[in-house]
């Protein structure tokens, strides 16, 4: 694995309701990470980009929606989302800044 494919495996957090429960609660960050990436990628990544130690990774390939506009029907692409469980003492911050 070179340090240039390392840095495309992560193509964004995924920043919801639920993911964010996940952060505070089990200390489970939720990201979209390319389809053909498997698990032992994303934990390096993760690691590399984020400087944090990575206990568990599950990934979870999630089918694209059927879409209609008019009359004609399409459908939004598959994608694949990675669920990352850090280390005791770890944590990820995306930039917010903290409140007082």
């Amino acid at each position: 694995m070179n340090n240039e494919r390392l840095m495309n495996i992560i193509v964004s957090p995924r920043i919801s309701e639920k993911a964010t429960a996940k952060a505070d609660l089990e200390k489970q960050h939720v990201f979209s990470v390319l389809k053909d990436a498997n698990k032992l990628e994303v934990k390096k990544a993760v690691e590399k980009m984020f400087e944090v130690k990575v206990e568990q990774v599950r990934l979870l390939n999630v089918p694209g929606k059927l879409k209609r506009v008019g009359r004609k029907f399409g459908k939004t692409k598959d994608w694949k989302k990675a669920y990352v469980k850090l280390k005791e003492g770890y944590d990820i911050s995306y930039g917010e800044l903290e409140a007082k």
